[in-house]
């Protein structure tokens, strides 16, 4: 329990909100558009999730699809500021929630959205938190923690996946050369002429996959190079298939000291504006109960 709730600064917590708020808002005209193509969708090829079928949510219509859509774009870029944090929180993720219901219940589901929509569930149980608010908090190390787990799930699953559906196989299949020659890149063209060099790259990402858990149980140094890691590896599979993970590598920045990215505060130092002083670090905050 002790490691599940390890404090964190609210100033992390602050950073890391409205870092997934504002991707949120991003992701709805820039990754994701396309969803907003089944408001014209015939309503018989509408088959929902699992989870939507449990919840018994509406099939789209074109007045869903577009008022999810710009609820959900003013309300994340109101939750990015740090306001009214509980109610907006839970409004945003409610309709991010109703959004890929929408979007992958025509017969394609994406797994790099796992981690965002975890981020997107607990904030909303921190209540208010300042950028640059050095107070630790329990209620915000379990948010992040859930977060880095609901991350690392994915690719644990993802090799479970992998192993189930295409057994043991899979390792020495042509998924990687298929996938190049769909949408491979210069790099990749590259890289698949090298013999036997894309089935090493496949037993490589099982292993990668499958040892991901062991991310908790390093020291905290080697845990930096595990998480460099990780964005190198989205970084050579946008290089090479351009499959970029977005929402993933947002909810990922959960292992990172985000407090001490601060933009704000190093314009105001270019401008010659002296930044207000944090104040310093106070007890940890226990969660409510």
């Amino acid at each position: 329990m002790r490691w599940l709730f390890a404090p964190v600064p609210l100033g992390r917590i602050a950073a890391f909100r409205t870092l997934v708020y504002l991707f949120v808002a991003a992701d709805l005209v820039i990754f994701t558009p396309w969803v907003r193509s089944h408001a014209n969708t015939p309503g018989e090829l509408y088959q929902p999730l699992r989870v939507g079928r449990l919840l018994h949510l509406p099939t789209p219509t074109a007045l869903i699809v577009h008022t999810v859509f710009w609820a959900l774009i003013v309300l994340a870029l109101a939750a990015a500021t740090g306001r009214a944090p509980r109610v907006l929180g839970w409004l945003v993720f409610a309709l991010y929630f109703e959004w890929m219901i929408i979007a992958m219940s025509y017969g394609k589901v994406d797994h790099d959205r796992v981690g965002l929509l975890v981020a997107l569930a607990v904030l909303p149980t921190i209540g208010r938190a300042r950028h640059g608010d050095k107070t630790l908090s329990s209620a915000g190390g379990w948010a992040l923690r859930v977060t880095q787990i609901a991350v690392v799930c994915t690719y644990f699953l993802a090799a479970w996946a992998k192993l189930r559906f295409g057994g043991l196989d899979w390792p020495t299949s042509a998924v990687l050369a298929q996938a190049i020659i769909r949408r491979g890149t210069w790099l990749a063209d590259q890289i698949a002429v090298v013999p036997g060099l894309l089935i090493v790259a496949q037993f490589g990402i099982i292993a990668f996959e499958l040892l991901s858990p062991l991310i908790f149980v390093v020291p905290q140094r080697w845990r930096w190079a595990a998480v460099a890691f990780f964005y190198s590896f989205h970084l050579m599979t946008f290089a090479m298939i351009t499959i970029s993970f977005a929402p993933h590598l947002v909810a990922m920045t959960s292992f990172l000291s985000l407090e001490k990215v601060r933009p704000i505060v190093w314009i105001r130092h270019r401008l010659g504006r002296a930044p207000t002083p944090s104040p310093p670090p106070s007890p940890v905050r226990e969660p409510a109960t």
